[in-house]
């Protein structure tokens, strides 16, 4: 027995319009066709597909078999694909990115994030994006990708690759925090060097961009975590002490979970984020679109501070 043919997307299509209209006659009207040639299109996806898609035996309307209900979920899945298809070549040929890769730093504000995004979305639905994270020196490789990215305050990139453009878009502010029992809060953390003998919770980063290169280490004594995650639940725990984005903590302080540490050694700083991307290879609509809106984000006080790489 042999199996079904290979429907053309007309055939579907005029399938869906009599679905949608409730007849072949009102298919017809939509369609600006006769309504037997809405009648032949159906009669030939039928014999294609080897299967009655209307009930034409007991009543007049376009009544769906059993087997149309179950092929009308696939007709509209083939016509919505064809439709994102020619949405997206059409954004291609009008200069739109095809995809764009993002590259965020770990202390990026999630409502950043999320704002950016959800505008992005509503604005390119025909770009793919692939986002990352990333640690707090990872700049990303600027090999073969454009980017946003961050950088820590003081350190240029350009002998790491080609020249780049870099645009501020805000900061983010980082506070020493350590759990009510830990020992710099019921000591004097106050008194210089305190914090030297207690074990320091730090972001570990191992990247050809700061090998080589301590941030705001001041311990003897450090334990390296791959996450903001794991770091804040050693602090709650009373496991060490360590800087953490305020907007990461501000509920633990005001809750009596953390203590902000007043310390010489590690007072409360703003980290700096910058859009980065290769000079040679600028972004897109679509990759100026997310710089413009950190920018403005930046300017406006939304959030703490961002990074990104596209």
């Amino acid at each position: 027995m042999s199996g079904p043919g290979s429907p053309t997307l007309d055939q579907l299509r005029v399938f869906l319009c009599v679905v949608e209209t409730g007849s072949f006659a009102a298919a017809g009207r939509k369609l600006n066709r006769a309504t037997s040639v809405i009648s032949y299109a159906i009669a030939n996806l039928e014999q294609q597909l080897g299967l009655p898609l209307f009930d034409r035996e007991t009543t007049r309307r376009a009544q769906l078999t059993e087997a149309g209900a179950a092929v009308l979920a696939e007709a509209r899945t083939v016509s919505h694909s064809l439709d994102a298809l020619r949405a997206k070549v059409g954004s291609m040929l009008s200069g739109l990115e095809a995809e764009i890769s993002i590259a965020v730093s770990v202390l990026m504000p999630g409502d950043r994030l999320v704002d950016v995004l959800t505008g992005f979305q509503a604005r390119f639905s025909t770009v793919a994006l692939r986002l990352e994270c990333r640690g707090v020196g990872r700049s990303p490789t600027i090999r073969h990708q454009r980017t946003i990215g961050h950088r820590d305050r003081g350190r240029g990139l350009g002998r790491y690759g080609p020249a780049i453009e870099q645009i501020s878009v805000g900061d983010v502010e980082m506070l020493p925090v350590a759990a009510p029992e830990h020992p710099l809060v019921t000591a004097d953390a106050e008194t210089p060097g305190s914090a030297r003998d207690h074990v320091q919770l730090v972001i570990a980063d191992r990247t050809p961009l700061s090998e080589g290169q301590e941030f705001g280490i001041v311990a003897t004594r450090t334990w390296r975590l791959s996450d903001l995650s794991s770091k804040r639940t050693l602090l709650l725990a009373g496991i060490g002490w360590g800087t953490m984005p305020t907007h990461l903590v501000q509920a633990d302080i005001d809750a009596g979970r953390l203590v902000e540490l007043h310390m010489p050694e590690a007072t409360h700083r703003r980290l700096p984020f910058t859009a980065i991307y290769r000079a040679d290879k600028p972004p897109g609509p679509a990759g100026c679109w997310l710089i413009q809106r950190f920018v403005e984000q930046s300017s406006v006080g939304t959030g703490t501070g961002s990074s990104a790489s596209i």
